[in-house]
């Protein structure tokens, strides 16, 4: 397949800057598969959409405001410490860190800008020198390998205080404090993630409480979204594409809610690529069972892909030529999605993470 086969024109102004006041009031276009119709409801309609006894799995991941803005300052002479105070006059250009994750050995995967010109050696300060980042390594997809350290509390802490909701290119406007309530979903638990699982972003407590009284179950997995769901796709040919490893878990209670839907044929509707991705993952892992535990993903999912655990998707839209929009056209069929599209255009939907949404059933 080429890469542009997956590509397709949207208007600037219908890619949403901003959330809506309320999250359930968002547009639904629902995709009946078996029949291959097209219906337009609102997302708080989605209880009605749904059947008593189906399953609806979470990604409860939880975004960390990732984005951090800073000045180098060269390569380490001493470390930073209370008794070593940062010297300012050393401060040179501004900088740019996007933490992508916590390795195992302490240190953080991140990208840089403007990344050539930060070698091996050099240190980042950001806020009043409250947190440094040392460049000790190279990774893949261009990532740099950091040493974070805090002058004050936890490294944590830090970034906690000082980073930025990492909100995506597309929209066009710097964040602000509203983000770090609007760019998490209700029952985001885990932080890791450095970007919503967005179709999540839709849910709230009046639904949830809809779905339940409507004999509905549900259950939360975790992923935390990095680059492996972001990174673009360079490739030409969409085969040679490679994804990064991204992190995730099921718990035993997951794992015997989902084996259960299984086994009594009830529909598992999976909120969220993400979700797709490691329930389908865990699935080729042990012969199409589900089990706890904890693993990496790097799953590629493009058209002609065998599903195994998921019957049913809510997503949101995605962005031309990305692995979700393959993901989703591997499970409704590209050219169906792609007629979907053509008309959420013309309908005027609002588009990716801060928009409308889409149920595949």
């Amino acid at each position: 397949m080429h890469l542009s086969e997956f590509d397709y024109a949207l208007p600037a102004e219908l890619i949403a800057q901003r959330p809506l006041a309320e999250r359930d009031a968002s547009r639904m276009m629902v995709l009946d598969r078996a029949g291959g119709s097209i219906q337009h409801h609102w997302f708080r309609e989605l209880p009605e959409l749904l059947e008593p006894g189906d399953l609806v799995v979470f990604n409860n991941t939880k975004v960390i405001p990732a984005r951090l803005l800073g000045r180098r300052r060269g390569t380490r002479a001493q470390p930073v410490g209370k008794h070593n105070p940062a010297r300012h006059e050393h401060l040179t250009g501004e900088v740019e860190l996007l933490l992508v994750r916590r390795e195992g050995d302490g240190t953080w995967l991140g990208l840089v800008r403007p990344g050539r010109k930060i070698p091996k050696g050099e240190v980042l300060v950001f806020g009043d020198d409250e947190l440094e980042a040392e460049v000790v390594g190279r990774g893949e997809f261009g990532a740099r390998r950091l040493r974070l350290q805090s002058r004050k509390g936890t490294v944590e802490g830090a970034i906690e205080r000082l980073g930025h909701v990492p909100l995506p290119p597309y929209i066009r406007r710097s964040d602000d404090l509203s983000d770090r309530a609007n760019y998490q979903t209700i029952f985001a638990r885990l932080p890791g993630a450095v970007a919503a699982p967005t179709a999540g972003l839709h849910f709230t407590a009046r639904v949830l409480d809809e779905l339940r009284a409507r004999g509905v179950g549900t259950c939360e997995i975790t992923l935390h979204v990095g680059l492996g769901t972001f990174q673009p796709v360079h490739a030409e040919r969409v085969e040679d594409h490679r994804m990064d490893f991204e992190e995730f878990e099921i718990s035993e209670a997951a794992a015997e809610a989902i084996r259960s839907a299984r086994r009594e044929r009830r529909r598992v509707v999976a909120v969220g690529t993400t979700t797709v991705r490691a329930l389908e993952h865990a699935a080729r892992a042990r012969a199409g069972e589900i089990v706890p535990g904890r693993g990496q993903t790097d799953l590629f999912i493009t058209p002609g892909f065998h599903f195994q655990v998921a019957d049913a998707l809510l997503t949101n839209f995605h962005l031309p030529k990305s692995t979700l929009l393959m993901l989703v056209s591997a499970f409704a069929g590209k050219d169906f999605v792609f007629r979907a599209y053509r008309e959420a255009v013309a309908r005027r939907y609002r588009f990716y993470s801060y928009g409308d949404c889409m149920l595949i059933l």
